[in-house]
């Protein structure tokens, strides 16, 4: 378990530092905007009986089929159920990465960018989110591009998906000791804070599958740090990676 800690502690100072030299090139692309939701605590063993029981109408391949086909009338306690109930999928891997995805942030971070650069983006941003569909840096990649190719309803598609994550994962607290935003891999803490607006500057694992992000002072905001709960992901790394 140590290990995996120091997996994650390393991940996160990746994510950290690859999310504030994008803040200093831009805003990052396609931030999106999700409406606020009801916060509500996350059943880990009720999110498990729904999408495993083929009767009910969160079974998991019901709601990916929904997701597939872009469909728009999910409610967020279906979205919720999509995001937390991946981790009793086989192929959840809280550690996931696509081979493409460092592909598309070579390109992204050259800009401006060629016709055929941004072809080359649109390309390999659409291979990684077919591999880790929950990858929020590729949803922006992607979206960014999509809009640079004036391919406006694609664009917001992928948008739309990447604000009910966003609002899925916000639903799940207040980011408080108290109430913290349950994730199911690192980079979403910092996705979550570089929603909000704000710059990573240290990251601390805490006891009890809690992490603790401290970021940069900003003018008008008062938050010096938020909280995250990692204990899913944790417990489903010891499972799936007993020898780390």
């Amino acid at each position: 378990m140590k290990h995996l800690k120091h997996i994650l502690i390393i991940v996160a100072l990746l994510a950290t530092s690859m999310l504030a030299g994008a803040q200093n090139r831009q805003e990052a692309p396609g931030r999106s905007q999700p409406n606020k939701f009801a916060i509500k605590k996350v059943d880990f063993d009720h999110v498990r009986e729904v999408t495993m029981n083929p009767n009910n109408a969160y079974f998991y391949p019901k709601l990916l089929k929904a997701y597939n086909s872009n469909d728009t009338t999910l409610s967020i306690e279906a979205w919720r159920n999509f995001y937390y109930g991946y981790t009793f999928q086989e192929d959840y891997n809280p550690f996931r990465e696509s081979i493409y995805s460092n592909v598309v942030e070579q390109l992204y971070y050259k800009q401006p960018h060629s016709r055929a650069e941004c072809d080359s983006i649109e390309k390999y941003a659409e291979l990684s989110l077919n591999d880790n569909m929950f990858d929020m840096n590729q949803m922006n990649f992607y979206i960014y591009v999509l809009k640079e190719k004036k391919k406006h309803a694609r664009a917001a598609v992928c948008q739309y998906r990447l604000d009910r994550l966003i609002a899925a994962i916000m639903s799940s607290g207040k980011g408080t000791k108290e109430e913290p935003w349950v994730v199911i891999t690192p980079e979403h803490e910092y996705n979550i804070i570089n929603f909000l607006g704000f710059v990573a500057t240290e990251h601390e694992t805490l006891d009890g599958g809690i992490d603790y992000i401290k970021v940069q002072p900003v003018a008008g905001k008062s938050a010096e740090g938020f909280y995250f709960d990692i204990s899913r992901m944790m417990q489903v790394a010891a499972l799936k990676f007993p020898d780390i």
